[in-house]
């Protein structure tokens, strides 16, 4: 499977989309498609856009539905017509390299009492979920769209919350996930063993350095951190390699709070 994003340079800004307290955007690119921009100027910034990419990267190893992802270039005159000071202060601090997932045009929020999930399906996206410590994939805010009849796995932004405060990341690895019991597919995810069975399969440490490496350099450089590029690269890898081999941890705490709930 091909890992490599591709880069597109934006052309034009359309309009915000408010639902996100990062103040996303709908894009295009020079590549004539429309994509949902995630800002590094934005909220957390680039760690963010870290979580969005390996969250992202992840999913779609595990063979689930996600939008294609691509490096967003962001000139730096771009925006500068832009009259809603917020906006532009937002893309002047998000020129050079930033993120985007291709937009679905006509999508809509998936609405757990009116959207079914198969069963194996719900339990690989609880089971992603929990190996990315994701706490927005809840039932107030869903983060899946219906898109031309399927379940679609958007913004995981919000994952790896270890890297806000970038200590006890090794304590975190091998942590039961307890706010999976807000999952809003836990209900559905009846098959949790198989899609445990699948998921270990489908990843290996090879496949996660592959995709730590892939994380641009300058999302890398971080003020409030004395650590190089190259450390925080390998602090991801090993807090992703050593989740996987505890993966029993977060699988059983998924297990008992969908017994709990049910």
């Amino acid at each position: 499977m091909d890992l490599n994003l591709r880069t597109v340079n934006v052309t034009r800004y359309i309009t915000p989309l408010r639902e996100g307290g990062s103040l996303p955007a709908l894009a295009e690119a020079d590549d004539d498609f429309k994509y949902v921009l995630k800002f590094r100027g934005a909220g957390h910034g680039v760690k963010a856009l870290i979580a969005e990419f390996l969250g992202g990267q992840i999913a779609k190893i595990l063979g689930l539905p996600v939008p294609e992802l691509v490096f967003a270039q962001l000139d730096e005159a771009f925006g500068r017509t832009e009259a809603d000071e917020e906006i532009q202060d937002l893309l002047k601090f998000s020129q050079g390299l930033n993120l985007g997932l291709h937009y679905l045009s006509g999508a809509i929020t998936y609405d757990a009492a009116a959207n079914d999930c198969e069963a194996l399906l719900a339990s690989k996206i609880v089971w992603l979920d929990a190996f990315i410590t994701n706490v927005d994939r809840t039932f107030k805010n869903t983060n899946l769209l219906i898109w031309k009849k399927e379940l679609w796995l958007i913004d995981h932004g919000a994952s790896f919350y270890f890297h806000h405060s970038w200590i006890n990341w090794e304590k975190t690895a091998v942590t039961p996930f307890a706010l999976i019991k807000d999952h809003v597919l836990l209900p559905k995810a009846s098959k949790l063993e198989e899609a445990h069975q699948q998921c270990i399969s489908a990843l290996n440490d090879s496949i996660l350095s592959e995709i730590v490496n892939q994380i641009p350099e300058d999302w890398l450089q971080w003020e409030d951190q004395a650590i190089t590029a190259d450390e925080i690269k390998a602090i991801y890898f090993q807090f992703l390699s050593l989740r996987l081999q505890n993966a029993e941890i977060f699988l059983k705490q998924a297990q008992d709070a969908r017994t709990t709930l049910i």
